[in-house]
C-alpha cells in the first residue's frame, strides 16, 4: 500500500511525476491514469488533489513559472561583474531544464483549449521576464566595458538565447537532458568570447 503523505507533499510528488512522465510521452498525451499507475495510486487519489487534468496543468505551469522566476532572482543577486550575473542566469536556466526537461514541450503545446491556455501563458510570461533579464545583463556588460561598445543588445541577447535553444533541441532529439549542463558552460563561454571588448572570456 502506498504510504500516506501530507496533502502538500503528495501534490508535489504528483507534479514531479507528471513532469517526468510528460518528458517521456509528451504533455498532450499525459493522463491522470498514467500518473496514478506510476505512483501506485488510484485515479480517485489523484483527483482528490487535482479535480481535473486542467487543474494539474495549472499547478504545473505555476510550479515551472516560479522556478524560472526564482532563477532570475538568484542570478540578480550574483556579486561581481554583469557577465558573471549573465552566466549565472543562463546556467541556472539550463540546470532547471535538466531537472524539468518537459518544460520546452509545455511551452510549444498547440492545444490551446481549457487549462492549456493558462499553462502556456504562465510559462511564456516567465520566459519573457527571463529574456528581459538577459537583455538587461547584456546592456550592463556593454556599459561596464566588458562587451564591445558597438554590440547590438537585442542581437546579442538572441544569440545567447540561441545557445539555450540549440541545447534544448539536441536534448529533445537525443532524449538526454544531461547534455544541457555538460555542454552549456563551454558553449556559452564560446559565444560570449565573441562579445568581449578585450577578447577574453570574462
Amino acid at each position: 500500500m502506498k504510504t500516506r503523505l501530507p496533502t502538500q507533499d503528495r501534490k508535489r510528488e504528483i507534479i514531479q511525476i507528471a513532469l517526468q512522465m510528460a518528458f517521456k510521452v509528451g504533455p498532450a498525451q499525459l493522463t491522470t491514469g498514467m500518473i496514478a499507475a506510476e505512483l501506485g495510486l488510484s485515479q480517485p487519489a489523484i483527483y482528490k488533489h487535482f479535480p481535473s487534468k486542467d487543474d494539474l496543468m495549472a499547478e504545473i505551469a505555476q510550479h515551472l513559472g516560479q522556478r524560472i522566476t526564482q532563477n532570475i532572482a538568484n542570478a540578480s543577486q550574483t556579486k561581481g561583474a554583469p557577465v558573471e550575473r549573465l552566466k549565472t542566469l543562463v546556467l541556472g536556466h539550463l540546470h532547471l531544464l535538466q531537472e524539468c526537461p518537459a518544460l520546452p514541450e509545455f511551452m510549444i503545446m498547440r492545444d490551446r483549449n481549457g487549462g492549456h491556455v493558462n499553462l502556456h501563458d504562465t510559462i511564456q510570461g516567465a520566459m519573457m521576464a527571463f529574456n528581459a533579464a538577459l537583455e538587461s545583463d547584456v546592456k550592463a556588460a556593454v556599459a561596464k566595458g566588458q562587451f564591445r561598445m558597438d554590440l547590438n543588445t537585442p542581437d546579442a541577447t538572441t544569440l545567447i538565447f540561441g545557445v539555450i535553444q540549440s541545447l534544448v533541441l539536441r536534448m529533445l532529439v537525443s532524449r538526454n537532458p544531461g547534455i544541457l549542463t555538460a555542454d552549456g558552460a563551454r558553449l556559452l563561454n564560446l559565444q560570449l568570447a565573441g562579445f568581449m571588448a578585450t577578447g577574453d572570456d570574462g
